[in-house]
């Protein structure tokens, strides 16, 4: 039954979208949006200070009719996302026993870059794993007919009850889809088409140009080496493809031989690879986690010992002998010891807090006073994170372990499907770490002096920016003009004497004795 919602834009402009109960909550987001005349991959949607989880529909995600719906600004750090790829047969074969392969991708990824990471991604255990390239010859009766001429055989991805098969479908992000957090299953199909392979590829460039353009290398302005074919890669501008001509013309020839088919169509496949190796610049992480590599600091010295303070900002103030002495009398005071529920009560909110966090970054101070820094979520774990520093070492076998500061708690190498493995979960970080890299014992003296980074990432590393911190004048803070108080408001009337004059007060028994 077709209802209608409302949904208030960040300027509280309203609008109506019309919806069934086989709607996507994406696809209300993307209406509202161009309704309001925003861009959809901008914002989220929230409804009574929830978050809606996008990839649901109208009919699962519990909201009534006429719903209020906000529209909320989507962070711009991208979050990881498990995305398992159920292969078709005969290529499922080739992953036992359930034929699935998974990958963990940034949720800014769109489709396209996700099926392209699955084709050349440790996920494929380095298996000839071809999705996005494919080319089939006309056949019938299972015999080849016609001229030999290769045709398209595109992708189709099943996500719950929703269908991708177009070009258009596969520009889409994983969030754009309603995957923000915690892992999605797409089943993988594939279609033959009435578009030659030529013909599709040339459309891919056309669709895919600015995504792939990002991630060039400098030097694919030159010209192809010989046998550089352009037919089995989406990759590939569609100015080289005039190798694949050659080769199904060749095939054209000959029609009569179904082994000259089905080795253009290999041929095809092995160059796929070929392109991605030379026209892509490989990420710095293969599983494309984003880092930042920070450079050594050009000076020995620590830039906080090249500021000058005055003296006057260590001199200790009457505020802070207020709270030494209220830290003293709070130290001496009795306190009950917790009870069970209570201290239940405490691991229960401890926990739920932990739970909460779903992204921080982790910072990893190496020997050389490098460093590099990543983002991780709650299901990565010890184990991760030693593989994104091995990436980074220019000598990737020495062995090292990692300290959380002041260095008493070891992260360990450990990909176990235990709480205990987790980052966030079992080591409890939730904000932001500063990790120290420490040399194992039986690395040797001449390992360590050894260059730590790949020189290519070396020369990658930029500079740490310093913030300035605003000056703060001690006089106008004693005055009372800053935020502590002055002392001349702090210090407390001195108690009366017997005689009314201020400070120590008389006893009784002293006073008798001053009479003579």
């Amino acid at each position: 039954m077709a209802t209608n919602v409302k949904v208030v834009g960040t300027d509280l402009k309203q609008v109506t979208v019309k919806v069934n109960p086989g709607t996507y909550l994406t696809d209300i987001l993307e209406q509202a949006c161009e309704k309001l005349k925003v861009p959809s991959n901008k914002y989220l949607l929230k409804y009574k200070q929830k978050q809606l989880d996008l990839s649901q529909t109208w009919r699962t995600s519990g909201l009534v009719p006429g719903a209020k719906l906000e529209l909320i600004v989507r962070s711009t750090t991208p979050t990881v996302i498990n995305v398992a790829l159920q292969l078709p047969p005969p290529e499922s074969s080739l992953f036992p026993p359930s034929g699935r392969i998974t990958e963990k991708l940034p949720s800014d990824f769109t489709i396209w870059q996700s099926l392209r990471q699955f084709e050349s991604g440790r996920a494929s255990q380095g298996k000839n794993l071809n999705i996005t390239g494919r080319g089939t010859a006309q056949t019938a009766n299972g015999a080849a007919m016609g001229s030999g001429q290769l045709y398209y055989e595109t992708p189709v991805l099943t996500i719950e009850n929703r269908t991708l098969s177009t070009f258009a479908d596969f520009q889409k992000t994983l969030s754009q889809l309603g995957y923000n957090s915690g892992g999605v299953l797409v089943r993988l199909s594939f279609q033959k088409t009435d578009k030659t392979l030529v013909d599709a590829m040339t459309e891919m460039s056309q669709f895919f140009q600015t995504e792939e353009d990002s991630r060039k290398i400098p030097s694919s302005t030159a010209a192809p080496p010989a046998g550089h074919d352009a037919s089995a890669s989406a990759d590939t501008p569609p100015s080289n493809t005039g190798s694949s001509e050659a080769a199904l013309q060749a095939t054209s020839e000959t029609p009569e031989t179904g082994a000259t088919t089905s080795a253009v169509q290999e041929n095809a496949t092995a160059q796929t690879v070929s392109t991605d190796a030379m026209d892509i610049d490989e990420p710095i992480s293969s599983d494309h986690r984003p880092v930042a590599i920070y450079a050594a600091p050009a000076s020995g010295t620590p830039v906080a010992a090249l500021r000058a303070d005055a003296d006057e900002a260590f001199a200790p103030r009457i505020e802070h002998a207020q709270a030494h002495q209220r830290l003293l009398k709070t130290a001496g005071e009795n306190k009950r010891l917790l009870s069970d529920k209570e201290l239940a009560e405490r691991a229960a909110a401890e926990q739920a807090r932990v739970a909460a966090v779903k992204t921080i970054r982790i910072k990893v101070r190496f020997p050389d006073n490098y460093s590099a820094e990543w983002p991780f979520g709650p299901d990565d774990t010890g184990a991760t994170l030693y593989a994104e520093i091995r990436k980074l070492m220019a000598n990737e076998s020495a062995p090292f372990k990692l300290a959380l500061p002041p260095g008493k708690v070891v992260i360990k190498d450990d990909d176990s499907s235990g709480p205990s493995s987790k980052l966030i979960g079992g080591y409890r970080l939730s904000s932001n770490t500063l990790v120290n890299f420490m040399w194992d014992d039986r690395v040797p003296p001449e390992v360590r002096k050894q260059p730590f980074l790949k020189s290519s990432l070396a020369g990658q590393a930029q500079k740490v920016v310093v913030p300035e911190v605003k000056e703060v004048e001690v006089e106008d803070t004693a005055a009372g003009g800053g935020n502590l108080p002055s002392s001349s408001s702090i210090t407390s009337k001195p108690r009366n004497e017997g005689d009314g004059s201020g400070g120590f007060k008389k006893p009784k028994w002293l006073k008798g004795l001053s009479k003579k």
